[in-house]
């Protein structure tokens, strides 16, 4: 739909913004533009009236009509100002509008992506039980205890980590034959490393935005194999070193890493925060029964 079958022309055009909300809300790119101009047309509309109700007195033959007279000129020229080069907020909401939308579209096509790990999504977007989730918690926590100790980290915080890097276990990056890599925290191969690896698609953040992409990550003989590799990475990398010693803040321990540049989800410590969440409660409910 063109913008113009979407944009009122006039301030009072109520049909014309119901039309224009109602594109707006199935991500129409043209009516995200004109929203973002009709905005700044109101706000542009706001400053126009501040200004005159801070002007010196009334002026002669000043009436009540002359007044809503002239603030509906003041608003029909702020909508026209928004539709020129305007002050340049509407650019700014656009992208704004854009990039949340792009997000929003990459996300819901990622497989799996961390926000649904944390919520119990695996490979492929399939739910996972609550006793699958226990299941993999269970098979981790004596290598989570042992690496805790390690690096001065709650065996929680770990687990979850795990589970939001795989989806609770169903996505470890394999190789062509679908053999598991069996890497649970989604480490990259990169030019140190000489041990075997696996090319696997996964969703890395370019300016905010997620973008799927192939990289190369480190493949493992097992389980424990991983979670030591883990282990020597933070502890010998300076980049982590804010990471260690975090205990059960899993704010600290996840910032910590962000910083360091481990992940590029904007939204990571969040996610890991939702993580450590669920695994609480399914800690929570397993005493209840």
């Amino acid at each position: 739909m063109a913008a113009a079958s979407v944009a009122p022309s006039f301030y009072a055009d109520f049909q014309g913004l119901e039309r224009l909300r109602a594109s707006a809300g199935r991500q129409d790119p043209a009516a995200l533009r004109e929203a973002a101009r009709q905005f700044e047309g109101l706000f542009t509309a706001m400053m126009l009236k501040s200004m005159r109700e801070a002007s010196l007195g009334g002026g002669l033959g000043d009436s009540q009509e002359t007044q809503t007279y002239q603030e509906m000129y003041d608003q029909q020229i702020a909508l026209q100002m928004a539709h020129g080069k305007g002050l340049g907020l509407a650019d700014m909401l656009m992208q704004q509008l854009t990039r949340s939308s792009a997000a929003h579209a990459a996300t819901a096509a990622a497989s799996p992506t961390a926000a649904s790990a944390a919520s119990g999504a695996g490979a492929g977007g399939e739910k996972i039980s609550s006793a699958q989730r226990a299941d993999f918690v269970r098979s981790l926590e004596p290598l989570a205890q042992s690496a805790g100790s390690s690096l001065g980290v709650a065996p929680d915080t770990l687990i979850a980590q795990a589970a939001l890097e795989t989806g609770w276990g169903r996505k470890l990056p394999a190789d062509a034959s679908g053999r598991s890599s069996s890497n649970l925290f989604g480490v990259k191969a990169g030019g140190g490393w000489r041990g075997a690896s696996v090319q696997a698609s996964t969703t890395e953040y370019v300016q905010g935005a997620p973008a799927r992409t192939q990289a190369a990550f480190r493949s493992y003989g097992s389980a424990a194999q991983s979670v030591g590799d883990y282990v020597s990475l933070l502890q010998t990398s300076p980049r982590y070193a804010s990471a260690l010693g975090a205990g059960a803040d899993v704010q600290a321990f996840a910032t910590g890493l962000t910083r360091g540049g481990y992940a590029t989800d904007p939204d990571y410590v969040n996610k890991l925060a939702a993580t450590v969440a669920t695994l609480r409660q399914l800690r929570a409910a397993a005493l209840k029964s």
